[in-house]
């Protein structure tokens, strides 16, 4: 039986730092973001409340500035080698995260089977936010059914990588979990925990249990 690996991307994929604050960053809007985010953190916010607010806050934002963000962000050192070993061994692998579907979608060309999103009209704006398509921790177990469908596997096949809060209701939906670099309350409900910066290393501790898949 197959395996579909489900990433969260920010605090995950990218160590320390997060896809909304990166794009901020190339606007000069760095304590404006972090503000939101700290807001969102203690849930003074939800998900389209953040959205809608970032949304504002890139009123000039342009496809340079989220290649630019995409390109200097700090991804963990072998994203692109673990995701070649999840295929050859005829495995899925895909992004699931909060964080807006322009930027979460790049990682295709990484090698990521699938990158869902908070669906965000194309840049530059000239279209609101809206409610129905932003990604909520709930809406990611519904995004993992989806790609169960899709890829022919069931949630028991599934494992899991994130680092927060939002992540917990994922975690509790598949049978294997890997806290990368997580907070800790996270962690306690994670089948395995990791801290480092390095994907390769994350991903062995779960293929080191796994049998060699014959993708022939």
């Amino acid at each position: 039986m197959t395996r579909l690996h489900l990433f969260d991307l920010d605090g995950t994929l990218m160590y320390g730092s997060a896809a909304p604050v990166e794009i901020s960053r190339q606007l000069g809007v760095g304590a404006e973001i972090a503000q939101l985010e700290r807001s969102f953190a203690a849930r003074q916010i939800g998900p389209h409340q953040f959205s809608v607010a970032v949304h504002a806050l890139w009123a000039e934002l342009t496809p340079a500035h989220v290649r630019a963000a995409f390109d200097g962000a700090p991804w963990l050192a072998g994203i692109r080698d673990v995701w070649q070993e999840i295929r050859r061994r005829g495995e899925y692998c895909a992004v699931v995260s909060l964080s807006p579907s322009f930027f979460v979608e790049l990682l295709l060309e990484w090698g990521a089977h699938a990158a869902h999103g908070s669906v965000f009209p194309e840049v530059p704006f000239t279209r609101p936010v809206e409610e129905a398509g932003i990604l909520t921790p709930e809406g990611k177990v519904m995004v993992a059914d989806r790609l169960c469908e899709q890829f022919g596997v069931t949630r028991s096949d599934c494992v899991a990588y994130g680092d927060s809060g939002t992540d917990i209701h994922l975690f509790e939906a598949v049978s294997v979990s890997v806290a990368v670099n997580a907070r800790p309350h996270l962690a306690a409900r994670a089948t395995h925990v990791y801290q480092g910066r390095d994907l390769r290393e994350a991903y062995q501790i779960v293929a080191v249990a796994r049998p060699e898949v014959d993708a022939s």
